[in-house]
């Protein structure tokens, strides 16, 4: 149960009494979790019957249940609690993505471990076969996109984001394939199951999320990105221009590798392109 989550739906139902126990609560959490009946009591002017009506009314079974919901709860962070109040206009907005889509992409130019980008640039560009997998809004993003931008260049590439189809096509994999996985967290449990699988099968993994992770450590090759969040939850995170900049530095180095079978490639779909769509070449290249 999400102590919080309830006690901001009561709302005007609470009495005047439960409300001032509510409002306590909400503004100083740490004094509730640690404060006896009595203390919680007194600090919101009401008596300790009132506390133990409140927390019943919460769905806990006594105040001692309440005090140990709301240490659990507690963990999901007081910053959805307090949301950021300030009155932001278009301009100010605007300034502020492109300012940390910018700050993210110096950040992780300046930690990126190049040695091990070269390295993952090479195993997917002899890759029999690519096998993206990636789940959730953010990762499933960044495997589809590098399904669009290796398969331009000539690899043979699937993506998946499904955890049942994952765990089938890790399972299916050969020597000669490339089993590439996405985790902003790093704390997807059904691709570190997916990664195990198909190390078994003797393919290579490569994974991109963060450092010291479950899924970092299930890889055989590790692209990090650690990137602070900050504590505006309405802001998208910044993470996912990192994350694109990196796919884009490793499919670059992928299409050098070969460098003619490449350029055919992309001749082939340019030709396509012109002849059924665009009629001319001043379109974005390969796009």
């Amino acid at each position: 149960m999400d102590i919080f989550s309830t006690l901001m739906q009561e709302g005007m139902k609470l009495s005047q009494s439960e409300q001032r126990l509510a409002d306590l609560v909400l503004e100083d959490l740490d004094f509730a979790v640690n404060a006896s009946i009595t203390d919680l009591a007194a600090r919101a002017e009401v008596s300790p019957p009132t506390v133990t009506r409140f927390c019943r009314r919460l769905g806990c079974n006594s105040f001692s249940d309440f005090k140990v919901t709301l240490a659990k709860s507690s963990y999901v962070g007081l910053r959805y609690l307090k949301p950021d109040a300030k009155s932001w206009t278009a301009p100010e907005v605007a300034e502020d993505i492109v300012t940390k889509a910018q700050n993210a992409l110096f950040v992780v130019h300046r930690q990126l471990d190049l040695k091990a980008v070269e390295e993952a640039a090479s195993v997917l560009s002899r890759a029999g076969m690519i096998y993206a997998f990636g789940s959730g809004g953010n990762s499933s993003m960044i495997v589809n996109e590098m399904q669009n931008r290796l398969f331009r260049l000539g690899c043979r590439i699937t993506v998946s984001t499904d955890h049942g189809m994952q765990m089938m096509q890790a399972s299916a994999v050969t020597p000669h394939d490339v089993v590439f996985g996405s985790s902003f967290s790093g704390r997807n449990v059904e691709l570190v199951r997916a990664f195990a699988l198909a190390r078994d099968q003797g393919a290579t993994t490569i994974a991109l999320t963060q450092s010291g992770s479950p899924v970092a450590d299930a890889a055989d090759l590790v692209l990090t990105v650690d990137l602070p969040e900050g504590e505006n939850i309405f802001r998208p995170t910044s993470t996912r221009y990192a994350m694109l900049a990196v796919l884009d530095i490793l499919a670059n180095l992928v299409a050098y590798a070969d460098r003619t079978a490449t350029a055919a490639t992309l001749r082939r779909i340019k030709e396509s392109l012109i002849r059924h769509r665009d009629g001319d070449d001043s379109q974005l290249l390969g796009d």
